[in-house]
């Protein structure tokens, strides 16, 4: 990793979580949530919203994670065809930039 401003770089091996990639407000409810042990009521009752609110919170955030792991998917295929040689690198970035665009 580099910062192009300050010209820092960070070297090593990296694993990055789709985690990271959600917003900071769904990363927080996630924390809560587990923090909870996985229930709706004990985290209504620390939180003091309603399950009602809590529980659509939760299916945007399944469905905001399942959207970027299909995003990051349709990434590794386009890369796969460059590789093999099935797309020339341009049009793959065009590719990715598109599927970035639609980024939550």
């Amino acid at each position: 990793m580099a910062c192009p401003s300050c010209g820092v770089e960070v070297r090593g091996r990296f694993r990055e979580s789709l985690f990271q990639l959600l917003p900071d407000e769904e990363q927080q409810l996630l924390e809560q949530y587990l923090l909870a042990g996985f229930s709706i009521k004990d985290l209504a009752a620390q939180s003091g919203m309603g399950y009602a609110a809590i529980r659509t919170r939760l299916d945007r955030l399944i469905a905001d994670y399942k959207a970027l792991k299909q995003n990051e998917e349709a990434k590794k295929r386009i890369l796969e065809m460059v590789a093999s040689g099935e797309l020339p690198a341009i049009e793959a970035a065009a590719r990715i930039r598109s599927l970035d665009d639609g980024h939550i």
